[in-house]
């Protein structure tokens, strides 16, 4: 045997043959791995389109099976105040009601040629955005005058709480929710309404900031005292009728609002006596009380002593010659 042999040494062809072999296996690991790599990518992508996909439906689904809540304990989108007692401790001020005659003994006072008739209460609609400035001054200085006339059944007065400020809260929309909360009050504690309405107005925050969160809300509805502290709560925090005050506030813009024939709202604070809109000084009591009992006056003569027809007069009958 030559000194030159290599016994251990491959042959080229099975060199080449082994280097062939283990690049066919790399490039086959390597394929696999491509594969495994996009396979993961799609099944990632499956899921997170899938994902989406369910999300947005359960939006769609969860907005499609909620129907829109509406407040209980009101008509024509207002809630009609029968009996009142400002809650003692209440942090709104209310000047104390000069005297002053009721509609129903101004319209009673008797008249020459008058037919007794029934005295009825006179309507009063007042509309409220909780951020108006015109709507908190007339509630400070009517609230004790209002109270009075629904304490003697001399009126009866609809709140309409409305939203058309809700631009005017830095995004907050506390106009909208501050509607919302009062219906949630009347809903589940109506006897507070008063109380909670007039707080609203009385301790109101200035336009353009961010007005109270949906817990100070529902923190001062407690603090009036409502029943069912949990469901108000509940229903404040959770903007139960934030889609019932946006619809309200557009039935009234529409027109013709209750009461009236023609009237539509055109102002955030706007009082409709006897479907006459009163266009006087919102901050001065003498001079609303004065447009009540004129409106009052004027529904009840009218009532009794309309205007009367005028009667035709009777055809002439010819007279009948007499024979001769």
């Amino acid at each position: 045997m030559s000194s030159d042999e290599t016994p251990n040494v491959p042959a080229a062809r099975n060199s080449r043959d082994a280097v062939r072999e283990k690049a066919q296996q790399v490039h086959a690991q390597l394929s696999r791995a491509r594969l495994m790599r996009r396979v993961i990518i799609g099944l990632v992508a499956a899921v997170a389109v899938g994902a989406v996909g369910t999300a947005v439906a359960f939006a769609v689904g969860s907005s499609m099976s909620k129907p829109e809540l509406s407040p209980s304990g009101m008509t024509g989108d207002g809630v009609t105040v029968n009996d009142v007692a400002l809650a003692s401790g209440t942090s709104g001020s209310v000047p104390a009601a000069s005297p002053s005659p009721s509609p129903t003994s101004a319209a009673a006072t008797p008249t020459p040629k008058t037919t007794e008739k029934a005295v009825a209460p006179t309507d009063i609609h007042i509309y409220v955005d909780y951020l108006s400035a015109g709507a908190s001054e007339f509630e400070k200085a009517n609230a004790r005058q209002l109270a009075s006339w629904i304490k003697e059944g001399a009126v009866t007065v609809t709140y309409h709480p409305i939203a058309l400020l809700t631009a005017s809260s830095n995004g907050t929309k506390y106009s909208l929710r501050a509607a919302s909360a009062a219906a949630c009050v009347v809903t589940y504690s109506p006897d507070q309404f008063f109380d909670y309405n007039h707080e609203l107005l009385t301790d109101q925050p200035k336009v353009d900031s961010d007005g109270r969160t949906d817990a100070q809300l529902a923190d001062l509805a407690v603090a009036v005292g409502v029943q069912n502290v949990k469901k108000v709560r509940s229903c404040i925090e959770g903007q139960d009728f934030v889609g019932w005050a946006k619809d309200a506030t557009e039935r009234a813009l529409e027109g013709p609002l209750p009461g009236s024939k023609n009237l539509k709202l055109n102002n955030e604070a706007l009082i409709v006596v006897g479907g006459e809109a009163y266009v006087g000084a919102l901050n001065d009591p003498a001079e609303f009380s004065q447009f009540v009992l004129t409106t009052a006056s004027d529904q009840y003569y009218g009532a009794v002593n309309p205007t009367p027809t005028p009667t035709p007069p009777a055809t002439p009958v010819p007279s009948e010659t007499p024979a001769s």
